[in-house]
């Protein structure tokens, strides 16, 4: 005879190994049609030895947090440096959504949820998730010979025929490790953010402080997105490239978005951009960062090739401020200004530290036959882009701090959780 109740039973039911599979499966199926299309629009269709979809399972590896490190055999004549980290954002932005969703749907039109129901779902989800990322990053290896092209290089090449090859493998131990941190942020992120989201009971009462602040920075952010893809559409249809502009949106769109969040509110960046790498879109930051020294990314120097860049300080202070009222709004009714500030400061400063942390690019390629080209020839290459991280955060913090008070002082007449409706008259 069984113990467990109908709700219990029903509970196993929703969150049940079906509805596991399901959802990691329909994560991965959104990720790699994005990755897909956006390799596709690259043109990496024409890489040989078939490696399209292996450099798809590597996208899809360094999306999800995963490690992929460059590899290859130059021979002894040869040296050869390279190195690439980069996260295509739009690709993880795209499973956090449709993972967070298939998490939630079971949990739907409930106040509340047991610990142990939810870390069981959790861990049907996460067993899957482990073993999809090993097959992803099992496929996502592949090696490619470099031509060394006419002149010096490609003489000493024939002559000792030297046949520099490289390429790329996952590091299967770390990609299962960051891989399962990035999943584990993905749920608890949604559970922090949607508003109908069960809690454990003991947790309720945080939910009014945190929830409000967090929604509003999601919502931040992905109208970010939306208005990246509004002018990446009128980019693509106005001015030609249509697709690089297209491969930039389903790959990088948020790299190059929440990159202008930080630069409207005045953060500053440094990077270099040199060889055959380049930024696509918009072309004035690869004016900016190819110089011959390292270059300071801002407004400023922004504004220096293009002075339509101090709209980027207009635009964040009208959406951080939209985020601070819509805080305000779903917060309780007896939550303070001075409370409106803090929360909307701390939550901005660790969106910015975020952005900061995985919007960074390194990229550099070197090769040499003999000692010529000495790794920084016609064969090299080099791009990096990070943040001046504490400036970034501190300013955000005090953006915050005005943006929640502001918010919380528009919100006022706007009837709020908490009140009352007043009674009709008569």
């Amino acid at each position: 005879m069984s113990s467990r109740t109908p709700s219990d039973q029903a509970a196993v039911a929703r969150h049940g190994w079906a509805r596991a599979v399901a959802t990691v499966l329909a994560g991965l199926a959104a990720m790699a049609v994005v990755a897909a299309l956006g390799l596709w629009a690259a043109g990496a269709t024409g890489l040989p030895g078939n490696a399209f979809w292996r450099v798809v399972a590597a996208t899809l590896v360094t999306a999800v947090g995963g490690s992929v490190e460059m590899s290859g055999d130059a021979g002894a004549l040869v040296g050869s440096d390279s190195g690439l980290t980069v996260i295509p954002l739009t690709v993880t932005l795209t499973g956090v959504l449709v993972i967070a969703a298939g998490f939630l749907r079971p949990l739907r039109h409930r106040a509340v949820a047991g610990a142990r129901e939810l870390a069981g779902w959790a861990g049907r989800i996460a067993a899957l998730w482990l073993l999809a990322l090993l097959g992803l990053a099992l496929a996502a290896r592949q090696t490619f010979e470099v031509s060394l092209g006419e002149g010096d290089l490609g003489d000493i090449g024939e002559l000792f025929g030297v046949s520099p090859e490289v390429g790329f493998r996952a590091d299967v131990p770390l990609t299962l490790l960051f891989g399962l941190l990035w999943l584990a942020g993905v749920l608890v992120l949604a559970v922090l953010v949607a508003p109908g989201a069960p809690l454990p009971g003991r947790l309720l009462r945080f939910a009014a402080a945190v929830r409000p602040a967090a929604y509003a920075m999601v919502v931040l952010l992905l109208a970010y997105v939306a208005l990246g893809v509004l002018v990446g559409l009128i980019v693509a249809a106005t001015r030609g490239h249509a697709a690089e502009t297209f491969a930039v949106l389903l790959l990088g769109l948020p790299n190059l978005v929440w990159l202008v969040l930080t630069l409207g509110l005045g953060a500053s960046w440094e990077g270099r951009v040199k060889g055959p790498f380049g930024l696509p879109m918009p072309q004035v930051l690869d004016e900016v960062l190819r110089v011959p020294g390292v270059a300071t990314l801002d407004v400023g120097t922004l504004a220096e090739h293009d002075g339509q860049a101090w709209w980027l300080v207009a635009v964040a202070a009208v959406l951080v401020t939209a985020a601070g009222f819509l805080m305000a709004t779903r917060s309780p009714a007896r939550t303070r200004v001075w409370q409106h500030a803090v929360h909307m400061a701390v939550a901005l400063a660790l969106t910015v530290l975020t952005i900061c942390l995985v919007a960074r690019i390194s990229a550099h390629y070197g090769l040499s036959v003999l000692g010529i080209g000495d790794l920084g020839g016609d064969l090299a290459g080099d791009l990096f882009l990070r943040p001046r991280l504490w400036r970034a955060v501190a300013l955000a913090l005090l953006w915050g701090l005005a943006a929640g008070a502001l918010g919380g002082l528009l919100a006022r007449p706007v009837r709020r959780r908490g009140e009352a409706a007043p009674e009709p008259e008569g």
